[in-house]
């Protein structure tokens, strides 16, 4: 099993150390050079960490069609502004507290990442330091975004910044490195491939602790338990944003394979875009069966999340499973998403887009069913993993969250509230053409 901090320079003098036939026995012998294992490496980084980025859209359009109407350009403002924000102390605390000098144990050094200069990257890295710390900064981004559905249409902007400079400044850099940075989890055999754990649950648990801190929109659950709908502003934008994670899925999955300068890694890269893919569509028919068969009608909603969960589920380990295992796998996320979804609404947790059931709950089961097809995971180890991430990070969260509800506040004024984020915290509304008439829902 690869964890995050494999060298795929190993890969590369691997392959040109053994240099013997790949295939079938009349494939004639050849061997990559040290500078072309390190371009395919470097290539990979790079074309998988643009996908990545490229979830922060996917992010942004599914929580602009999950919102109403009145809180759109909100949604796209948090969005753009945690990226960047990510991206900023990914390089001042966050890739040196994940990676650098952690040896076995719970953090790394703090200190801005230094890149390398022009030139200087030397090829027994086995790929380019820059791209290395792209790739890894924006599966950072990834986390702050799950938290922002989640809280939104009721949260003030400051505060949720706040909070995502904490978040991707300290606790996801540290909690990374207990596996991915090679601290004391990786040291216990602990697995997470792409990070069902690490990254969807994390995200899952800093959400979770806030919607609880936070509390739910007005209106949202009656005094007598009923819960009352409230629909996003279009389900085009949702699809279309789902369709974005799906495809940028690929480089989250496949480039955590982290070398491509040997037949076997990108094989291996191949075999990962197939059970990634299988694993969202099974997600997807599971989901729309079981609303049909429960409601009588197919919930577009929930179909779109049982995408994503199927994804969730086949990241811990989208390469060791056969397809048959990956359908199984992301078709659990499906039926996870269809009860999880009305069992937080029993509980008065108000999650606007359905994010903890997807990336907590979904990455949970995920991390927990590695053994399955990994026989170097133990089920023991797997769920050690998910109770220390999961105190540490809901722990830590909830303590934040507090510290600012009770010093700057978090949550807007109910007359706020009422007549949109978009109007009273951002000042530009996404559709001003339905003015306050009673298309403002």
């Amino acid at each position: 099993m690869n964890n995050r901090i494999k060298s795929a320079g190993l890969a590369a003098a691997a392959l040109l150390a053994a240099s013997g036939p790949a295939l079938a026995q009349d494939t004639p012998q050849f061997s990559l050079s040290t500078e072309t294992a390190y371009i395919f490496n470097t290539l990979l980084f790079l074309i998988g960490g643009f996908l990545v980025m490229w979830m922060a859209a996917g992010f942004a359009m599914l929580e602009a069609g999950m919102v109403r109407s009145k809180n759109v350009s909100m949604q796209c403002l948090k969005n753009i502004t945690l990226y960047s924000i990510a991206g900023l102390m990914f390089w001042i605390t966050g890739y040196n507290l994940m990676y650098t000098g952690v040896d076995g144990g719970f953090m790394g050094s703090l200190g801005p990442y230094s890149i390398d200069p022009v030139g200087g990257n030397a090829l027994d890295t086995g790929y380019s330091t820059a791209s290395d710390w792209f790739f890894q900064m924006v599966f950072c981004a990834t986390t702050a975004s799950i938290v922002s559905g989640t809280l939104a249409e009721r949260i003030k902007l400051w505060p949720f910044l706040v909070f995502t400079i904490v978040l991707t400044g300290f606790i996801y850099p540290i909690g990374g490195s207990w596996e991915w940075g090679a601290g004391w989890l990786d040291g216990m055999g602990f697995s997470d491939f792409a990070g069902s754990t690490l990254v969807h649950s994390v995200g899952g648990w800093a959400a979770l602790a806030g919607a609880l801190v936070l509390g739910a929109r007005t209106g949202k659950y009656g005094a007598d338990g009923q819960v009352h709908p409230m629909p996003g502003s279009s389900m085009p934008l949702a699809t279309l944003g789902t369709f974005i994670l799906w495809l940028g899925w690929f480089g989250f999955n496949g480039a955590s394979q982290l070398a491509m300068g040997t037949i076997g890694d990108v094989s291996d890269v191949s075999r990962i875009f197939v059970n990634t893919n299988m694993a969202a569509a099974a997600g997807v028919v599971v989901a729309v069966i079981l609303t049909q068969i429960m409601y009588k009608k197919v919930d577009v909603t929930m179909a779109l999340n049982g995408a994503l969960a199927g994804l969730v589920s086949i990241t811990a380990e989208p390469l060791a499973p056969s397809i048959f295992q990956s359908i199984i796998i992301g078709g659990i996320g499906g039926v996870i998403v269809v009860f999880a979804v009305p069992m937080l609404d029993k509980l008065k947790i108000d999650d606007v887009v359905g994010a903890i059931p997807v990336h907590l709950i979904a990455g949970i089961w995920g991390t927990m069913i590695v053994p399955l097809s990994n026989s170097d995971a133990s089920y023991y180890v797997q769920g050690v993993g998910v109770v220390a991430f999961g105190v540490f990070t809901f722990g830590v969260s909830l303590v934040v969250w507090l510290i600012l509800k009770s010093t700057i506040g978090l949550r807007v004024t109910a007359e706020e509230e009422a007549l949109g984020l978009d109007k009273t915290e951002v000042g530009v509304e996404a559709y001003p053409e339905f003015g306050q008439g009673s298309g403002r829902v």
